[in-house]
């Protein structure tokens, strides 16, 4: 028999369904309407390693993930994702990608309408299909 959503028995939490979380988190992140912080936790630990962007690095809560993404929108007309590289494993999601962000206003040597990219690794830990630790390795391209 093959397990339906409303098996008691069907476990959610599988790395597939991991994988495809992930993979739906971050098309989230390019559509204005959508609600990317449902992908989160409550208590959500979001580790950005120092880079070019953030040299200190940054760690952030879900209130600080929420501000970071209202910062981000006013900068940002647009962002997406893709994918070149991804495994799941228990509740463990790692992605390797490349991130292209279209800017609202001029940075450095782009100017507004310009984009601005990454190449980065992205290390999600699920608990009960919500992310519970993300950790970003990102490496712009010069600007």
């Amino acid at each position: 028999m093959v397990p339906s959503f409303a098996d008691e028995d069907f476990d959610m939490t599988t790395p597939e369904r991991n994988l495809e979380n992930a993979r739906r988190y971050l098309e989230s992140i390019g559509q204005p309407s959508s609600d990317t912080l449902a992908f989160f936790a409550e208590d959500v630990v979001q580790v950005e390693f120092p880079n070019r962007l953030i040299p200190e690095g940054a760690t952030r809560d879900l209130a600080g993930l929420r501000e970071a993404s209202q910062r981000g929108s006013k900068v940002m007309t647009a962002q997406r994702y893709e994918i070149l590289n991804a495994i799941a494993s228990g509740d463990q999601v790692g992605i390797e990608l490349n991130w292209i962000g279209t800017l609202a206003v001029p940075f450095g040597s782009i100017p507004a309408g310009g984009q601005m990219r990454a190449r980065s690794a992205i290390f999600l830990t699920f608990r009960a299909g919500k992310i519970v630790r993300q950790h970003n390795y990102d490496c712009f391209d010069p600007w």
